[in-house]
Formats: C-alpha cells, structure tokens, sequence
C-alpha cells in the first residue's frame, strides 16, 4: 500500500488558489514518479467539494476528442461528468489534467477555460517542455508553473515520523553552534537520505521492509523509466547514455561534464537539444560555468561548460553502482556507516546540489588556473544580495579549502559568506564557516 506523505507543495498549491482564484491555471512539473499526481488529487480531494482527474495516460479518444472543438464548453463539461460520475459545482470544483503532455490540444485550451471561469483548473505533466509535446499548440499565458522536486530532507525526516530533526538544525545553524554528541546520529541520518532518495515508491518501500536492496530495485525500476522516456524524444539511446554517465563523469574529477565520452561525436546543435531535453525532464540538475563571478551570474553564464548532478542522490547512488544486478546491503551499510573504501566527494557534491536546487536556487561554479597543470575550483556560487557566497564541498573532515581561499583572495571585493560543507560537525576557520552537509539546505 502507498503512504499519502505530506509535501511542502501542498501550501504552494494553496497559496495559489486563494491568491488567483481561477483566474490562472497551475502547471506542476516534475520528473517522473516525484509524487505529482498524488499530491495534487490529496489537494483536490480537501480542498475543494468536488473534483475530476483525467489522466491522459489512460483517457481514452472520446475524452481527448473533446478538446478539438471548444465552442461548446457546455458539452464537453456535461460529457466530462458523465463519464467520470462527478458533479461539477462553479468555483467548488476543480479539473485536473494528469499528465497534460500527452494532450496537446487539452493544454492549449486552458486560455479558454480559465475564460469562462467556472472550474479551476490543474495540470501535471513530465518532459513538459519538449519541442514534440508543444509544437503546432499556443502555449497558454494563463497558466502558472511550479516545479516539484524529490522529496527534501525536511520532507524525509517527516516521512520516518521526525518532525524535530531539521528545525533544531536550523536553530544550530543560525546560533552557530556544534551539535556535539548529536552530530554522529543526525549523520547518520543524512546518510539514510542520501541511500534512500526522496523518490516517495522508494522512501514507501524503505518504510516497509528497511531493506535497502529491495529500496535498491525499486530505483531501478525508476531509472528504467527515466530511460523509456528519453528513448521516446531520441531511439538512437544518446539521452540515456548521457544521463546514465553522470556518476563515472563526476568521478573523474573533471571540471566539466563531457559529453563525447559517454555518446562519441555529436553535432553541436543536436548536443545542445539533448542537454535541453535532460533538463527540462527535471530529472537532473545542471550548474553551468559563471565566467565572471558576480551578482548577475546568469549575465556570464557558459551554456558549454556544466556539471550535470542527478535530481535525486538516492538514484544517483544506484547509478553508480548499476554494474551490478542490485547494490547489495553490504556496499549500502558501508556507505551508511560511512566506511566505503571510495572517494565519495562526488555522492556529497550531488547531494548538496539536489539541496540547493529544491531550495529554489540557480547553480553555478568557477574555475581558474592554480598553474600550467591544475586549477581551482568552487564547487557552488550562490548570489546574495550584493555578493556572491562561493561553496567548497568536502567528503572528508579535511579543513582545508585551498580553492576557496585562491577565490577569495582574487574577488575579495565581492565574496559574502563562505562556506566549506564536510562530514564533521559546525566549525569555524577565520573567516569560513564549515558546516556539516545537511546543513546546505539553510544556505
């Protein structure tokens, strides 16, 4: 049985409905199986007095037919309670289009119905931004859009029945205190995090049985998905293959995804329309290259220099792993328990990259020359007011953060804060605040 988990969504959807009062509709995108469907039919169902689901998935031609003529929004409405025995009440009830993607024409007549007002009106959809999903249609303006990411760790600690954890963090981290005899424990917690994901089949299947094998299938089978899918936008496999490096090319220490290494020669156009197509699947999260460090970091944004990370570091670690038929529990508990004989920088780099996105932030790094061999690197660069907080992260308890100095001694004028995020408990060293990983959430 599937657990309904609560998600920070729901407030947003509520917001939404009272500011805009059916004078917009909401467009909730999200990478396959983050849990859309499910939170906007929990929000129908408490939310409003009555409400119909069409999943386009599973709608048959007579239900699609109907948004090929819009003169008659009386017929389609009485056809639409009809086939899914629902009474329909003006501005009580809610029209919901599941998976609008595979409905062009139900998208594009949201401009209509928005108009005539009767009905408030939600979709979701996945690989929403696709060029074949919306060719030929007109995108709708009124329709407002919001992202839905894999479960934070706020969302986590919620789902294991911990509503204490990331408050009192917060409160550790806005004091700047250590947590002391606490740290090992909320560690290893985050580590479960990391294991699991925030994908909700997977968190569900680890609330059942605590066995992170069976949790290790359930990703794979996700991963599969995510490969169907973008077998359907190029069935040559190159999207999937590019997706399905992010670990091996992470590891390399690189201070850029290559492309070439996982798909060979590419024309530059079509190189580009794949990358395009992995990030508007939001299955990934990309930080591009800021070429010139400052506030406005998109103005000096370097669209052929990027890490790409994975949305969710739970499916990130099975991808890692995927040589194998499953990840055993031994290769899990040592990574649980912090004993894996591998570099395991890049986990953190993913993870820290998955916290700073769902908190709503464009990512970028940097790199400069160190000498005729090397470079710096900073990891994260977030804009702050009038500065920029420059980012390293460390899977160590190391101390030391030579590129993060390097860079603030050259922009001395414009860096802020500066943070090293490592495996040990909040310190500080001069002028950097180091902060255990979990705590990237607050930055």
């Amino acid at each position: 049985m599937e657990r309904i988990f609560k998600r920070k969504l729901y407030d947003k959807l509520l917001t939404w409905k009272q500011n805009k009062k059916g004078k917009t509709a909401l467009l909730v995108e999200g990478a396959r199986r983050v849990g859309k469907s499910t939170i906007v039919e929990e929000f129908a169902k408490h939310e409003y007095k009555s409400y119909i689901l069409i999943d386009f998935n599973k709608a048959n031609k007579r239900i699609k037919d109907l948004f090929d003529d819009l003169n008659d929004l009386d017929y389609i409405f009485l056809t639409l309670q009809a086939n899914y025995g629902v009474n329909l009440e003006p501005r009580k009830s809610v029209i919901i289009f599941d998976e609008v993607q595979k409905c062009p024409l139900a998208r594009q007549a949201i401009k209509y119905l928005v108009a005539d007002g009767r009905y408030d009106y939600i979709e979701t959809g996945s690989l929403i931004s696709i060029k074949k999903n919306t060719q030929g249609i007109t995108i709708p303006s009124e329709e407002d859009r919001i992202t839905m990411y894999p479960m934070d760790y706020e969302e986590f600690r919620w789902a294991m029945g911990d509503t204490a954890t990331v408050p009192l963090l917060r409160t550790f981290y806005d004091k700047r205190l250590p947590l002391g005899a606490a740290f090992r424990t909320k560690m290893r917690e985050f580590r479960l995090y990391m294991l699991v994901g925030g994908m909700p089949q997977a968190v569900n299947e680890y609330l059942y049985t605590k066995n992170l094998q069976k949790v290790d299938k359930v990703k794979r089978s996700i991963i599969k998905l995510y490969e169907d899918d973008f077998l359907k936008i190029d069935d040559t496999g190159r999207i999937s293959k590019l997706f399905m490096s992010i670990p091996g090319q992470l590891s390399r220490a690189s201070t850029r995804f290559v492309p070439y290494n996982a798909i060979g020669t590419v024309e530059e156009d079509k190189l580009l329309e794949f990358i395009k197509a992995m990030e508007d699947s939001k299955t990934v999260n990309m930080v591009y290259h800021c070429d010139d460090p400052n506030v406005g970091m998109l103005l000096t944004k370097d669209d052929s220099r990027y890490k790409i990370f994975t949305a969710d570091t739970g499916l990130f670690v099975t991808l890692a792993f995927w040589d194998k038929d499953y990840t055993e529990n031994v290769l899990y508990e040592k990574l649980l328990s912090d004993k894996l004989d591998v570099n395991l920088g890049y986990v953190y780099e993913n993870v820290v990259a998955q916290l700073l996105a769902t908190a709503g932030n464009n990512l970028f790094y940097y790199t400069f020359p160190k000498d005729d061999k090397h470079n710096y690197e900073v990891d994260f660069m977030l804009s702050r007011g009038n500065k920029v907080w420059p980012i390293e992260v460390k899977s160590s308890s190391h101390k030391t953060h030579a590129s993060l100095d390097a860079f603030c001694d050259k922009y001395a004028k414009r860096v802020g804060e500066r943070f090293l995020l490592y495996t040990k408990d909040l310190s500080h060293d001069e002028q950097t605040r180091l902060l255990p990983v979990p705590m990237a959430m607050f930055l």
